[in-house]
């Protein structure tokens, strides 16, 4: 089995993971925090190892950072973390995109091979509402949701 590490997080909410990409210093591990605080589990911090499964992507942390994460102003903490996870959202952390995104899906890095990659969405992490944002993506892309306009047909 292909796998590839990745500067990433990752968090799973249920059944469903979140990938959390982004520059160091753009919220990865505070976003995780977040969630982890709302009900979330730990799958890994700062380095996330990519596997495929039947078609799949999934994450789980490196064996030497498993159950570690970094707060910043605190330190690195030990917490109950899960071994892997299917994921389901990719988030890409920075500058937000526009109002009303156009829809992307991951790029997978090279060596893995994917039936259906998953939903990537851009947010910016130091916003309080991202942990919402991403749990409401989830929602949508999952039960699809979402609407061209607010107008009712």
């Amino acid at each position: 089995m292909a796998e590839v590490n990745i500067h990433a997080s990752c968090v799973a909410l249920g059944a469903q993971g979140v990938l959390l990409l982004g520059r160091p210093g753009a919220g990865k591990s505070d976003v995780a925090l977040r969630l982890i605080d709302q009900g979330a589990q730990l799958v890994a911090d700062d380095r996330t190892i990519l596997f495929t499964r039947r078609g799949g992507l999934y994450g789980k942390s490196p064996d030497s950072i498993r159950g570690l994460l970094e707060i910043r102003g605190l330190g690195i903490v030990k917490m109950p973390s899960r071994a892997n996870v299917k994921i389901a959202l990719v988030v890409k952390l920075g500058r937000e995109d526009t109002r009303l995104p156009v829809h992307h899906r991951f790029q997978a890095p090279r060596g893995l091979s994917l039936s259906r990659p998953p939903p990537e969405i851009l947010l910016n992490g130091h916003h309080a509402s991202a942990p919402a944002r991403i749990r409401a993506a989830l929602a949508a892309f999952s039960k699809g949701l979402f609407r061209d306009t607010f107008i009712t047909k």
